[in-house]
């Protein structure tokens, strides 16, 4: 270590003369130059609070909680509230699995790999598809990773990422965050009444598309109708499709695989954690031929030198640590320990039961919207589709007048136009749904 770090870190073993350097190279006078912190917020060596014991610091965030209101949530628009089995939690938070860290050494992490990899293997059954890596940060990174690959596979001239103009913002915020240092270009194509409108997207699609992403369930509860159509379209101008879901859907749903998909998206998370309020878990999936390019982690399965079976991470030549500038992609760390809460979730159900968690997610939003239509000033579905776990409502009252008005009654939904709220029946209780209705009819007229 060289130098004093009376004033900084230890762990940073940069001189006085090579901060200086390294300020001069970037133009600034000061470290305290390169960060915008606004001076009623910046730390000035005290934390100014009260010194508590523990039991009135309990009592402290006892009253703090209690003062969040107690509305039942029936977002969704991908934060979806399924109950998660409390085995997982009990397995989950043992402290070989909440003490692991990345599973470079795979003498000491067999347990932890192989439950990746059943992971893994849980998502090339759902897909369809060869390959799975052991987990992403979240739905939209996922994304941004699959049109980085599609740069990087596809031989064609161009360099535009179709993407439909309902996207939720923030996934098509981060696509375009993760496209900013690359010639990349993400347009939008028209959907059609919730789907994807066909003639709209190919009149859009062209050799100059390298990849072309459609969603199932897409972002209004629709079951797209049109995935196969949509792969010829894609696969007829060489350029990649990419489709977004999630393991609950893609239990009842038609595999990617078997409508031309090269790449697979998501929030895995549906499993293993409750609503969580922007964290999430990236799924990816993609064919065979993809694998050295695919980005994150893979675990393997191989023989130890006594020929037994034995996990570990596989194709790291593909990651940062390793290659540098010229990885395959800059994530490193993934969701690991929400993967193994999936993976555990998804067993415990077993087929049978993510079949029927996927039906009920069809039955119970088909019975929602049926009831809500029959309310005065309220249509439902707005859409004339199938719809999974959730739908969009039209109301004759605005839409913001009416979810401020269903708040304040302790239910939470989303405004999506000026007549419309959307409508998410995952993990809420049947008894709530039906105080929902009564709700509903009071304030739509």
């Amino acid at each position: 270590m060289h130098g004093s770090h009376a004033t900084g870190s230890p762990y940073a073993p940069h001189t006085a003369e090579d901060r200086t350097a390294m300020l001069e190279a970037v133009g600034a006078d000061t470290v305290e130059e390169l960060f915008d912190i606004p001076a009623d917020v910046r730390f000035d060596g005290r934390f100014e609070i009260d010194a508590r014991t523990e039991r009135e610091t309990r009592r402290l965030v006892r009253s703090i909680l209690g003062r969040n209101d107690d509305l039942t949530e029936l977002l969704g628009r991908g934060h979806y509230g399924y109950y998660v089995p409390s085995v997982v939690d009990h397995l989950a938070d043992r402290s070989e699995f909440l003490t692991s860290y990345t599973q470079y050494q795979p003498e000491i992490s067999q347990g932890f790999l192989q439950a990746l990899f059943e992971y893994q293997s849980l998502l090339v059954e759902l897909t369809g598809l060869e390959v799975a890596n052991c987990s992403m940060y979240d739905a939209a990174t996922a994304l941004g990773e699959a049109a980085t690959l599609a740069d990087r596979v596809r031989d064609t001239t161009g360099h535009r990422v179709l993407v439909p103009d309902l996207l939720r913002e923030e996934r098509r915020s981060t696509l375009e965050n993760y496209v900013a240092g690359t010639d990349l270009a993400v347009e939008t194509y028209p959907m059609d009444d919730g789907n994807v409108d066909l003639e709209g997207l190919e009149e859009r699609v062209d050799e100059e598309v390298v990849m072309c992403y459609a969603e199932n369930p897409t972002v209004r509860g629709t079951i797209e109708e049109n995935l196969t159509a949509v792969g010829d379209l894609a696969d007829d101008n060489d350029a990649l499709f990419a489709l977004g879901t999630d393991p609950i859907a893609l239990s009842l749903l038609e595999r990617p695989a078997d409508v031309g998909a090269d790449v697979v998206v998501g929030d895995a998370s549906v499993l293993g954690l409750p609503t969580s309020y922007g964290m999430g878990l990236g799924l990816f999936a993609t064919r065979e031929d993809y694998l050295r390019q695919v980005p994150g982690r893979l675990v393997g399965a191989s023989e130890d030198a006594t020929d037994r079976r034995a996990f570990t991470l596989t194709l790291q030549t593909r990651e940062q640590h390793i290659r540098r500038e010229r990885a395959t992609s800059n994530i490193c760390t993934n969701q690991a320990w929400v993967a193994l809460r999936t993976a555990m979730h998804a067993a415990a159900l077993g087929p049978s039961g993510m079949v029927d968690l996927a039906n009920r997610a069809v039955t119970r939003a088909e019975d929602l919207a049926q009831r809500v239509d029959d309310l005065v000033g309220v249509k439902a579905p707005v859409h004339d589709r199938h719809h999974f776990r959730e739908f969009v409502a039209r109301v004759d009252q605005p839409a913001g007048a009416v979810a401020d008005d269903l708040e304040r009654r302790g239910f939470a939904v989303h405004v999506v136009g000026n007549h419309e709220i959307q409508v998410c029946v995952a993990g809420v209780p049947d008894e709530r749904l039906d105080r929902f209705v009564t709700v509903l009819e009071e304030v739509a007229r």
